[in-house]
């Protein structure tokens, strides 16, 4: 069969490589159709993994985003997994034994696998995984399918910042990923206001009923995210704040400060770029009391003002991969937004064409959205 091998730093090449076996017991042979590449395939290929994702392991199939139909079902598989099934394909692989995952939290496990990054992904024609990681989803287009691995991250997301209805979110960067918190916030009730360099990204978000500003700067950023994000408060001045929750101002529903006052900002702020510059707007716009949420990858380092975390004493969360769990909601997700995500497919590749795909998509971030590789 034929597989995209990354054989080193920036070096990929289509090989012949031997059929997986038979599945065995609680296993299936999966036929790849489609494979979305993102930033973390981008760092891989380039060698600049961080030794904490395990680094640049070569050599390796890449690609942990699939879309894909069985084409083989091991004994002992759930009866929901037949030959011919559509399926999204949840990439992580916990140890069960770290502390992450004694407390619950499996997806940040210490010696966790990806497939695609630890082992071999999807970018060959059979693939043997593991049945608990197949999704069956309801797809006509496997590319579609795929974008369950990148919703799964919004999901994740999004439950960090434990958003409710009503809630207004700031997202910092309109790409996959932040169009996908975007939609899941979205989903949830929230008031979402998106933010990117490009304002042809930024159409995909007003689809998505959400606001949008075209990034000037951090100073003006910050200031039309604090005064866009202030809470008005709900009718007749009940404090505002979760169902149950504490009230988020004083007694009586009286204003949160002093006339004149500086807006109080959005309560959940979302980056999803890792700029450094993105990353401080967010710290710096988000309430008091507020979440911000640390979602896109990069080595880059931040200056932030300390007096930001505990003036405000803020929650700065960190995203990570979604859990099982998770991944079944996004599941959900694609099946009921179709039409709203499809346009994030921006290029298809063939296999065969799988070098020039991944060159194209880090040389030209500008034009890309979602490169998809598959012959389906």
């Amino acid at each position: 069969m034929r597989a995209a091998v990354t054989e080193g730093v920036q070096a990929m090449g289509l090989v012949e490589r031997p059929e997986p076996a038979e599945p065995g017991p609680g296993e299936v042979v999966i036929k790849p159709e489609a494979v979305g590449i993102c930033g973390s395939d981008y760092h891989f290929f380039l060698g600049e993994l961080s030794a904490e994702a395990g680094g640049s392991q070569f050599p390796r199939v890449q690609g942990h985003e699939i879309g894909a139909t069985i084409a083989a079902v091991g004994p002992d598989c759930r009866e929901d997994l037949v030959v011919g099934q559509r399926v999204a394909v949840w990439p992580l692989r916990a140890c069960g034994k770290c502390y992450p995952c004694s407390v619950g939290r499996p997806n940040t496990c210490d010696f966790f696998e990806l497939i695609g990054i630890h082992s071999d992904g999807g970018l060959q024609e059979r693939l043997a995984v593991p049945a608990e990681q197949v999704y069956p989803i309801k797809a006509d287009d496997p590319a579609v399918a795929a974008l369950a691995e990148p919703v799964s991250i919004a999901v994740r997301a999004v439950n960090r910042a434990n958003v409710f209805p009503g809630e207004r979110v700031v997202v910092l960067g309109a790409g996959p990923i932040g169009q996908c918190i975007c939609l899941v916030a979205r989903e949830r009730g929230a008031e979402v206001l998106v933010v990117d360099l490009q304002d042809t990204r930024l159409a995909l978000s007003r689809d998505m009923g959400a606001e949008t500003l075209v990034w000037t700067g951090p100073d003006e950023v910050v200031a039309f995210a604090r005064e866009w994000g202030a809470p008005a408060g709900p009718p007749g001045g009940a404090p505002a704040g979760p169902p149950g929750g504490a009230p988020a101002g004083p007694p009586g529903g009286a204003p949160a400060g002093p006339p004149g006052a500086a807006p109080a900002g959005p309560p959940v702020a979302i980056d999803a770029t890792g700029a450094p510059a993105a990353v401080r707007a967010m710290v710096d716009m988000v309430a008091s009391a507020g979440r911000a949420v640390q979602v896109g990858m990069s080595g880059e380092e931040v200056v932030l003002r300390l007096g930001s975390l505990t003036e405000k004493e803020l929650d700065v969360l960190g995203v990570s991969c979604c859990g099982a769990d998770e991944f079944g909601e996004a599941v959900a997700v694609v099946e009921r937004n179709t039409p709203l995500l499809a346009p994030l497919i921006s290029h298809r590749f063939a296999l065969d064409q799988a070098p020039d795909a991944i060159r194209f998509a880090i040389e030209n971030p500008t034009d890309v959205m979602k490169v998809v590789i598959g012959d389906e």
